[in-house]
């Protein structure tokens, strides 16, 4: 399912809802667009949270806590991210025009909430140096079943070099996923593959992947692509790895030969 926001507006845009919106993909998804001064709270008792700082500057305060953070551009700069459990009570206060995705599902684990700074990011640069650099791209995990086990929530990001893909080899796993984009130019587009489906990928528009379909990425000449890419781990089977498509593993040998070979 794809859908294009268009211009955010005050307040907070649905992406997904557990109750009411792709319910398949058991997550509550949006994004609060926050003028300066404007404060917003957040408390839910049942459901986890992350809380991604798009861009803008604000301050996140919790459970005695306060710090200041600031992102100006996502494309040159790692990732803040708040992941607390339930019950936890988050204010947040716009210190200038700022974006923040929130991300939200169900779990009865307690655990300590966390401040994932830019420096915690484990941040790679994926496809480099095979099938010509078509593949080359940033991946950014901010969270994922490593380093936080106790959650049901998987967030990260990736950085699309123009004319490149992503998500690639093809791949599928159990688990639902959802890809929230931006471009580092308003008019940028790109392709969003979910099985035999394709998209086209603009601005502030999003997809929604189920469990089992591949879900390879392109993005047009000259246009940087950034997407959040969301999972919610599934009860006995969390998400832990890609699972390759068969007809396209030979790509991941070592010596896989691209037309035209240099």
């Amino acid at each position: 399912m794809y859908e294009k926001l268009g211009e955010l507006k005050e307040g907070y845009t649905t992406i997904t809802d557990m109750k009411k919106k792709h319910t398949d993909m058991l997550q509550d998804i949006g994004i609060y667009t926050l003028s300066e001064g404007s404060e917003q709270v957040l408390l839910d008792e049942e459901k986890e949270a992350a809380v991604l700082l798009l861009e803008g500057k604000v301050v996140l305060e919790w459970n005695g806590e306060s710090r200041l953070i600031e992102r100006e551009c996502l494309f040159e700069e790692d990732p803040w991210c708040l992941h607390v459990p339930k019950g936890v009570e988050v204010k947040i206060t716009a210190q200038s025009a700022s974006e923040v995705l929130l991300q939200k599902t169900d779990n009865e684990k307690e655990f300590e909430p966390r401040l994932y700074k830019p420096e915690d990011c484990q941040s790679t640069v994926a496809g480099e140096g095979v099938w010509n650099g078509t593949a080359e791209r940033v991946i950014r995990t901010i969270f994922d079943y490593t380093n936080a086990p106790y959650s049901n929530l998987v967030i990260g990001e990736v950085i699309s070099y123009p004319g490149r893909w992503s998500s690639y080899p093809p791949h599928h796993h159990d688990q639902p996923e959802v890809y929230y984009y931006r471009f580092n130019k308003p008019q940028g587009f790109g392709c969003a593959m979910v099985g035999p489906e394709a998209y086209r990928v603009e601005h502030n528009s999003y997809i929604t992947i189920p469990g089992k379909l591949d879900h390879p990425q392109a993005t047009a000449p000259g246009y940087a692509m950034y997407f959040c890419w969301m999972i919610r781990h599934l009860d006995q089977n969390p998400w832990t790895d890609r699972i390759m498509e068969k007809e396209h593993k030979w790509l991941l040998e070592p010596e896989a030969k691209i037309w035209p070979e240099k």
